[in-house]
């Protein structure tokens, strides 16, 4: 992914201004709903990535779109646009958001499961992500009829796979061993 490393300096440098002026959760609100915009909109997204498009109209789209946002928010897109980078302005919101949840303690678990969480089934995995991490987790579910039966956890980089396809694929491999 282009720009990635870019996006990561340029996150990391606006969630250290953004702690030191005790305004982190404030910018993250920013920086979540600018990534969710523009992830929703094709039309706002091809915009901000078509080169023939002057960075100063670009500035002024965005302004335009996140009128509430914060002043280091505005100054960021100030900086892009300098930069000639506002065309990573979405990844920046993401990897923000990142970082703020990793300074904050709280990580996203996700669980692959054959069919959609229930309410119930969400709490006991939330418990038992919470008793194995001691972190603050947010649970994604992602529905893949793949695995026929059981679920995947990911916590960070830790992977526990407790599908009805992974045992399969166990059993087969033992069989064609022996």
């Amino acid at each position: 992914m282009a720009g990635t490393r870019a996006a990561i300096r340029y996150a990391k440098a606006v969630l250290s201004l953004a702690t030191e002026k005790q305004i982190a959760d404030a910018i993250n609100a920013d920086m979540v709903l600018i990534s969710k915009t523009i992830e929703d909109n094709a039309e706002l997204k091809a915009m901000l990535e078509n080169a023939v498009v002057k960075s100063e109209t670009k500035k002024e789209v965005l302004l335009q779109v996140f009128p509430s946002s914060n002043n280091i928010t505005k100054e960021l897109f100030n900086i892009l646009v300098s930069n000639k980078r506002v065309d990573i302005i979405q990844n920046v919101a993401k990897k923000y958001s990142e970082l703020f949840d990793i300074q904050n303690g709280k990580e996203m678990a996700t669980v692959t499961t054959a069919v959609p969480m229930t309410e119930d089934l969400e709490k006991k995995v939330l418990a038992k992500i919470k008793e194995l991490t001691n972190k603050a987790v947010e649970v994604k579910n992602i529905v893949d009829e793949t695995i026929l039966g059981g679920f995947i956890l990911r916590v960070g980089d830790m992977q526990y796979n407790a599908s009805i396809a992974n045992k399969l694929n166990k059993l087969k491999r033992e069989f064609t061993l022996n």
